[in-house]
């Protein structure tokens, strides 16, 4: 069990590995990378498969068997760009908390650190079936999605998928990893593949769509019907809990097509209602008023992301580029402030980078005065000092 000591040192060795590697990873590669998301991945299977572009494509899926728990620590050093005193101290991490019937495999479960080890391990296998056989050996093609250890090969009709799956299981094997068979997939992109939580498919206009997948509105259904049927709450405390559960899912979802009725929840919301206005205290309009608040609604726009410029990094220096990118994530009173502030703390005049959060500081200190002239987007640290100095 790792100490809060082996945890900081596994931070430390994180921020000095990470810049030399995002310097050379892939621009296909989107998980557990600083700046990059879900969304990058969603809007690059878009770009693959938009117009007629995706009739005639096969998909490969893949996902790789145990991938924490069976990486060679031999090859994952020799990957690694670190002095070798960095690397004798990975070592031990590795073999102090792996399964100790695979010593030499593996990387500690839920470290501060796995998450970059894994993309160093994986690295180089999105360039696997780049080349199209007809076309000039120089020129790549973008042919695989890579999100940490799930990804997706999408190929041309003069590309055959199981060569494609060859050439991964060689490239695993030297890591120590393997294809999972139950989990690997080859099917038309007409037919859809799930990705991420999202279906995607190309209808026979040409147009792809992406829903929400089965599983993942089976597990959010599951998790609403739980608060719902509860008899330890009562309507006013489901309502606080279903909120943040529903307006995560929606805005996991917003740049999907949620036109379709199961996708409003408007089976969800009967339900919560008729048990709702069941307790002696609510009524009706107290009813819907706690069911409007349990499902708050977010707009949704289909691929609407802007994705990520290329193999883009924050440590390449463009701090102006990473600002207005980050700021984006926020929605609200929050972006207009952010851009009036050209996306700079109105504290210390710092641009926003990865990693900071952004708070809406009131001015006079009254929380109910949303004036314009009374917010002030800031660090979070410079939001503490401002109110330590108040003191």
């Amino acid at each position: 069990m790792p100490t809060i000591s082996d945890r900081a040192w596994q931070c430390l060795v994180k921020y000095a590995l990470e810049p030399a590697h995002e310097a050379i990873f892939q621009g296909h590669s989107y998980g557990f990378r600083p700046g990059r998301g879900t969304w990058d991945a969603q809007k690059a299977i878009f770009d693959l498969l938009r117009g007629n572009y995706g009739l005639h494509k096969t998909i490969l899926e893949l996902d790789i068997e145990k991938c924490f728990d069976r990486i060679d620590h031999s090859a994952l050093l020799r990957l690694t760009i670190a002095p070798q005193m960095i690397k004798g101290g990975l070592l031990r991490c590795l073999r102090a908390g792996t399964d100790p019937s695979f010593p030499n495999q593996g990387t500690p479960q839920g470290g501060v650190v796995s998450p970059l080890l894994a993309n160093i391990a994986l690295h180089g296998v999105e360039t696997i079936g780049a080349h199209h056989p007809k076309w000039n050996r120089k020129v790549l093609m973008k042919t695989c999605i890579r999100y940490a250890d799930d990804m997706v090969f999408i190929l041309y009709p003069e590309q055959d998928p199981l060569d494609v799956l060859k050439e991964v299981d060689v490239f695993l094997k030297e890591r120590g990893l393997k294809t999972k068979a139950s989990k690997t997939h080859i099917v038309p992109a007409t037919d859809g593949f799930n990705f991420l939580g999202w279906n995607f498919k190309v209808r026979s206009d040409g147009k792809l769509v992406c829903i929400p997948s089965e599983d993942n509105f089976k597990a959010f259904r599951k998790k609403v019907k739980a608060i719902v049927n509860s008899s330890n709450y009562g309507a006013k405390l489901k309502a606080i809990k279903l909120a943040p559960l529903v307006r995560g899912w929606r805005n996991y979802h917003k740049y999907c097509d949620m036109s379709g009725s199961r996708f409003s929840l408007w089976g969800m919301q009967f339900r919560a209602f008729k048990r709702f206005n069941r307790e002696r205290k609510q009524d009706r309009y107290s009813a819907m008023a706690l069911k409007d608040k349990a499902f708050p609604t977010v707009g949704y726009k289909q691929f609407g992301h802007v994705k990520v410029k290329g193999d883009r990094s924050p440590f390449d220096g463009d701090v102006v580029y990473w600002s207005k990118r980050n700021s984006k994530l926020y929605d609200g009173p929050t972006a207009q402030q952010l851009r009036r502030q050209h996306h700079t703390c109105g504290q210390c005049h710092l641009a926003f980078i990865e990693g900071e959060k952004v708070h809406l500081h009131h001015i006079d200190g009254d929380r109910n005065n949303w004036a314009r002239n009374n917010r002030l987007a800031v660090h979070e640290s410079c939001h503490d000092y401002i109110h330590m100095s108040k003191r």
